[in-house]
């Protein structure tokens, strides 16, 4: 019963954190602090997608334990890479050299493509019902493709300064991502009582 009640919390935690992660990021170019809310972004978006599972297992069971499955793991990579771009702030080593990918996320590929996989299918299997509005399915299903351009970019391009990433991190950080999980929560709120 707590679970139903605080799962709205979680999403407006989460999409919170994305925002401040974004701003931290981006604009004020604090290592620490973009660290310490990517990390949160990712425990929060935990409870997210199990509570997503709950809501859309009738629409489709195999479908939505997929979802729950790579939700859950994006999130636990989006903890750790956030962990340990935290720690490294914090204390940074000696001869740390900041070009090389994280050995446990490279690149961002559990932060941002993996969870990019389960935004998108959870979208799209939002779309098939009548619990979420479809507004809701087609900003997940380009927060979605967000994430995984900006995994490709990170994987490819390398520079976040470059236009490829620079304008989809931007539109995904500050506006998609962060309206996706609230309006989540919001959905969450109203339904999950």
């Amino acid at each position: 019963m707590i679970f139903r009640k605080d799962s709205y919390i979680s999403a407006y935690l989460a999409g919170a954190s994305w925002l401040l992660y974004a701003y931290y990021f981006v604009i004020a170019k604090d290592a620490t602090l973009s660290a310490l809310f990517l990390t949160l972004g990712g425990l929060f978006a935990i409870k997210v997608f199990v509570a997503l599972y709950r809501m859309l297992k009738e629409a489709d069971p195999g479908f939505a334990t997929t979802i729950v499955v790579l939700g859950v793991a994006g999130a636990l990579g989006t903890m750790i890479h956030g962990g340990y771009d935290l720690a490294n702030a914090i204390n940074p080593p000696s001869g740390l050299n900041p070009s090389l990918p994280s050995q446990i996320d490279p690149r961002g590929l559990m932060a941002f493509g993996i969870t990019g996989l389960a935004v998108l299918k959870a979208s799209w299997l939002m779309s098939k019902g009548k619990s979420f509005p479809q507004n809701l399915s087609m900003l997940g299903v380009l927060s979605g493709g967000l994430l995984i351009i900006i995994y490709l970019g990170r994987l490819i391009v390398l520079d976040p300064t470059s236009p490829v990433l620079k304008y989809p991190i931007l539109i995904e950080g500050f506006i998609v991502n962060p309206i996706w999980y609230l309006w989540l929560g919001y959905i969450f709120q109203k339904k999950l009582r």
